[in-house]
């Protein structure tokens, strides 16, 4: 039988051999007492392992006695060593559990074998598959594979320790395209549909949780197929089998990578296995058997009836065999068996007195407690047991690198160890590796939306929403930005948002600035043409005090406007909208009682008209202190009740903070603006009914003007002005007080200066009064 499984095994029991005879010749442990042993083999079957398991538990045959052995005792089998497979494995324990026999495994890893309620006596040196399929979980997510597959064998081992690391991964956010399991036993046709399906998947790495068996069964199957180009991530029931890489003729497992056993080197045990030798043990068939398929020979006791072989001596040499069978791969596992007999050992020398008499009823787990032992092998290894019977968890990474000729050299390219924090239990060396994703990373300024129907995985990357940010990879929201900031091109930080407001250096501002300026240095010149001429006919006609306060106001309410212009702040909110009232009223009240003038010295030409007395140049100045008070009163009772203030608009314009000036109280600045438009509306009316007086250069026509053009510029400023966004509402504003000024300056002053200037011969009293005296006459 040339089977793997059958070397394997035979190289096993050759390790524990090899740990009983040293210690059976050691003088510290165990001085005076000799470890014996039956070796059974269950051949992976359920129905011998309860066989053996019947059979390890009732022997109650009497050991021979030596004259050297001052006592005989029952050949009631202390400890177990083994199984190998976990199903295997666990039938075992469950027999034997009532009794208290401790069964010590040395590869069984299925972490249902830690539940102490159904297998109380079951301890093993190696780790449990709960912390080999988490630390394969971390793997897969250290090089960034969140889309695979998974292949896993139909038992205990495969299942159970797929559903761990299926659950470890879902934590991790990896998932799993397909998950299915096969038996060595299955027929063809199945694993070809496995096959197939692997062919057709998306995802570029394979979680292979497969035992020997069912690992060589699926290379034969992809053989005839090109399956390369995949990532293999593989559990230690083969990724450090190099049967398993002599097999692999295709490279199709080249470059795989896994956990395994740390690896581990036991002095003295090579040498031992290589000197094995038949002779004299023919009663070991299953030794005979072996030697037999190794050598291909046979012996003349052996009941092979194979013809044509050479008869077997028993001196063949092991170490002129090929290279897989003396490369001592399996040395981690062998370490375990080593490790579990000097565990019994060290049980035994720790609990066990034995001086001239024995205690013929001591059971080991209940007498000596083997999960409390705690000691050094002579290579240095430390070993004990948790409170479920499980060794430190403990794994190299391993890494196929193909080094020519079909020769595979097994790399520990990094670290796992579970005692140590999360972020801390995987120690990796930097290596290239395939990527293996359902969908591309979301990079930042964009949110994962999952794709209906598939897995968490699977999703498409949607960019944020304006205003909105995602500064992580693979984010799974945006974040609004703060309303001061605005989210950048990108949409991975939020900036802060441009202020914006009427500024002198912008093109509308400066042009705005020097409308101002220009209307005040105008309205300087026309103040000094009529000073110039003061003492003329048609500035003394035209009541010169009241021009001249009416061209100050005029140069006031020009320079108001540039308060409008530039940063807002508390002194230049109130100031604007106050000045820009007060100065007004003080311009419509000069014009209104220009109006009056010219009105009332018609009346008191009249017949028996005494009207004049009450409009002299007292009256004058006290009517347009009295109109202007009461606008100064209602501006210190706006800036006193709820006064205009700097506030900055963010639902304007949605990527800019406007920076403009809140009214405070809207009835404050409401009551200014009816207040001029009350006195503009009353001066119109005057200058309107006395547009047709029979004077030769009639003032009223050009006030009627002068107040048509501001009405209208203010009526119409109402809509442009609520309708107008963030700084051109300012703008409006100001050409609504730059246009009204602009409108009295031209229309009172400006045929005045044109008859001083270009027509001097017309600035006489006669011109002034010529068709009045006439009429009156």
């Amino acid at each position: 039988m040339k089977s793997n499984t059958l070397f394997n095994n035979l190289l096993t029991a050759q390790a524990m051999l090899f740990a009983i005879e040293e210690i059976n010749n050691s003088t510290n442990l165990l001085p005076g007492i000799s470890l014996g042993y039956k070796i059974y083999d269950t051949c992976g079957s359920m129905a011998k392992s309860v066989k053996v398991a019947l059979a390890l538990a009732n022997d109650n045959e009497v050991a021979p006695v030596h004259s050297d052995t001052p006592c005989t005792r029952p050949a009631q089998v202390q400890a177990i060593m083994g199984d190998t497979a976990s199903s295997t494995t666990m039938v075992i324990a469950t027999v034997i559990g009532p009794f208290q026999i401790p069964q010590i495994s040395h590869y069984a890893t299925c972490a249902c074998l830690s539940d102490k309620t159904k297998y109380p006596s079951f301890l093993r040196t190696i780790p449990s598959d709960y912390y080999r399929s988490r630390g394969l979980a971390q793997l897969v997510r250290h090089f960034g594979w969140t889309w695979v597959g998974a292949l896993r064998s139909d038992n205990d081992y495969g299942n159970k320790g797929m559903a761990i690391f299926t659950e470890a991964a879902q934590q991790l956010g990896i998932c799993l395209e397909y998950s299915v399991s096969f038996f060595r036993t299955d027929p063809r046709s199945k694993i070809q549909k496995i096959i197939e399906m692997m062919k057709h998947s998306t995802s570029k790495v394979i979680i292979a949780f497969l035992t020997f068996p069912e690992m060589d069964m699926l290379m034969n199957n992809l053989s005839p197929h090109n399956f390369t180009g995949y990532q293999w991530v593989g559990s230690e029931g083969w990724i450090i089998d190099s049967q398993t890489a002599e097999k692999d003729r295709n490279h199709i497992l080249d470059g795989a990578i896994g956990l395994s056993i740390p690896r581990a080197h036991v002095s003295g045990l090579r040498e031992f296995i290589l000197n094995l030798k038949p002779l004299n043990l023919m009663e070991n068939t299953m030794l005979a058997e072996f030697w037999e398929a190794l050598f291909n020979c046979k012996f003349k006791q052996s009941n092979s009836t194979t013809e044509n072989q050479t008869e077997c001596t028993g001196n063949e040499d092991l170490s002129g065999l090929q290279k897989s069978f003396i490369d001592m791969s399996l040395m981690a596992i062998f370490n375990n068996v080593y490790k579990g007999v000097y565990a019994v050992a060290h049980a035994f020398h720790n609990f066990l007195v034995c001086n001239k008499t024995c205690d013929h009823n001591v059971k080991l787990d209940q007498f000596m407690h083997i999960r409390k032992i705690h000691f050094k092998t002579k290579e240095g290894d430390e070993v004990y047991f948790n409170e479920n019977g499980d060794p430190p968890a403990k794994y190299d990474i391993i890494h196929w690198q193909p080094i020519g000729n079909g020769v595979v050299d097994f790399v520990t390219v990094g670290l796992y160890d579970a005692s140590l924090p999360a972020d801390k239990q995987l120690i990796m060396l930097s290596m290239q590796v395939p990527v293996s994703v359902c969908s591309e990373k979301c990079p930042p300024g964009t949110r994962k939306v999952l794709q209906k129907g598939k897995p968490v995985c699977c999703y498409d990357c949607i960019r944020c929403a304006e205003g909105e940010i995602s500064n992580t990879t693979d984010s799974i929201t945006c974040l609004r930005c703060q309303p001061e900031f605005w989210s950048n091109d990108r949409r991975d930080a939020c900036v802060k948002k441009h202020e914006v407001y009427l500024s002198f250096e912008e093109i509308m501002g400066a042009l705005l600035t020097a409308a101002s300026l220009f209307g005040t240095c105008m309205t300087a010149v026309v103040a000094f043409i009529f000073f110039r001429h003061r003492k003329t006919p048609i500035v003394r006609a035209n009541n010169s005090e009241l021009s001249f306060l009416l061209l100050f106001s005029l140069t006031l309410c020009f320079l108001c406007s540039l308060t409008f212009i530039g940063r807002p702040s508390e002194w230049s909110c109130m100031l604007r909208h106050t000045a820009f009232g007060i100065t007004f009223v003080l311009c419509i009240s000069c014009v209104l009682g220009k109006t009056m003038v010219v009105l009332m010295a018609f009346r008191a030409s009249l017949p028996g008209s005494n009207v004049m007395k009450w409009f002299g140049p007292t009256q004058q100045r006290l009517s347009v202190l009295a109109f202007t008070l009461i606008q100064v009163v209602i501006c210190i009772l706006w800036l006193t009740i709820s006064p205009p203030f700097p506030f900055k608009n963010f639902k304007e314009i949605k990527d800019k903070i406007i920076l403009e000036c809140a009214l405070g109280s809207t009835v404050g600045f409401w009551a200014v603006l009816g207040y001029i438009g009350l006195l503009a509306t009353l001066c119109f009316i005057l200058a309107f009914l006395a547009r047709k007086l029979p004077d030769n250069f009639n003032d009223a026509k050009f006030i009627t003007f002068s107040m048509l053009i501001f009405c209208a510029v203010w009526i119409t400023f109402i809509p442009a002005y609520v309708s107008s966004p963030g700084k051109f509402s300012v703008a409006v504003e100001i050409f609504a007080i730059l246009a009204s000024s602009f409108g009295l300056l031209i229309c009172i002053f400006i045929p005045k200066c044109y008859i001083i200037l270009l027509r001097p011969e017309k600035n006489t009293k006669k011109n002034m009064m010529g068709k009045g005296a006439a009429k009156t006459t």
